[in-house]
């Protein structure tokens, strides 16, 4: 079994706290080895550094998520940089807009989401991106800061959008949503997207698999993606692990 590595999953949610321990020894079980946990606002820092201990396997990301801007505040972006600077995580995020969600307010989220790329650039980490609805402004909010590397998580773009962000430097997280039929453009772009850009995901709890549809995500489906995504590439479930689990270990400079 190759390790795999979850690049987005959040860990550290309510949805978790009764039975934490057990998810993660079903990960593992699965060959999940390593998972990023991306952060979502300024108040969950501390348990989010709780649930990633070192040498657990557990990567934590702090940063500010577009769909909790209403728990943001001015002061939370100098002391994400305190955060960054202390707790030194292998990557800024979960940041991004989301223009889906009615209510947030876009001038403010493109604010919080620049000085978050503004803080990826000073410390010289890779971005967590979260996009819906927003491709496009993402992609351009990337080119005005430059000199970036990331990833779009979920992604659910275009085609051309995708190829936009191959040549900023960012890789596309692909998750649950690609093992559903009708994903019919979403499975396109998997099957033909560069291997070397890709990375795979659960974004447990949400955003299950077609085989567990309605419930709770876990780690510990990974393989369930990477065996539909190796089938739409035709391609051996093995060389489409050892390939984006050497992708996240680039970009995020994870330990092998």
């Amino acid at each position: 079994m190759v390790p795999l590595v979850d690049s987005h999953c959040h860990l550290d949610a309510a949805e978790f706290d009764a039975d934490r321990d057990q998810v993660i020894a079903r990960a593992r079980a699965a060959g999940v080895t390593r998972q990023v946990v991306p952060a979502v606002d300024a108040a969950g820092w501390p348990k989010l550094r709780a649930t990633c201990p070192p040498g657990s396997g557990l990567y934590p990301a702090y940063g500010l998520h577009p769909m909790y801007l209403a728990s943001h505040r001015d002061e939370h972006l100098p002391l994400l940089r305190e955060w960054i600077e202390r707790e030194r995580p292998l990557a800024v995020g979960e940041c991004g807009l989301d223009y889906f969600v009615e209510g947030l307010d876009a001038e403010r989220q493109m604010h919080i989401f620049e000085g978050q790329l503004q803080l990826a650039r000073e410390f010289d980490l890779p971005v967590i991106v979260h996009a819906r609805r927003a491709v496009d402004a993402v992609i351009a909010a990337i080119r005005r800061a430059g000199g970036l590397r990331g990833v779009v998580h979920s992604y659910s773009g275009s085609e051309e959008q995708a190829r936009q962000l191959w040549r900023a430097g960012f890789m596309l997280g692909l998750g649950g949503p690609v093992t559903y039929d009708r994903a019919n453009r979403l499975r396109k772009l998997a099957a033909s997207m560069p291997i070397e850009y890709l990375l795979l995901e659960t974004d447990a709890p949400d955003q299950p698999d077609a085989g567990i549809r309605g419930q709770r995500n876990e780690p510990a489906r990974l393989p369930e993606v990477l065996r539909v995504i190796a089938g739409l590439r035709g391609i051996d479930a093995d060389e489409l692990a050892r390939a984006t689990s050497a992708n996240a270990e680039r970009l995020f400079a994870m330990p092998a």
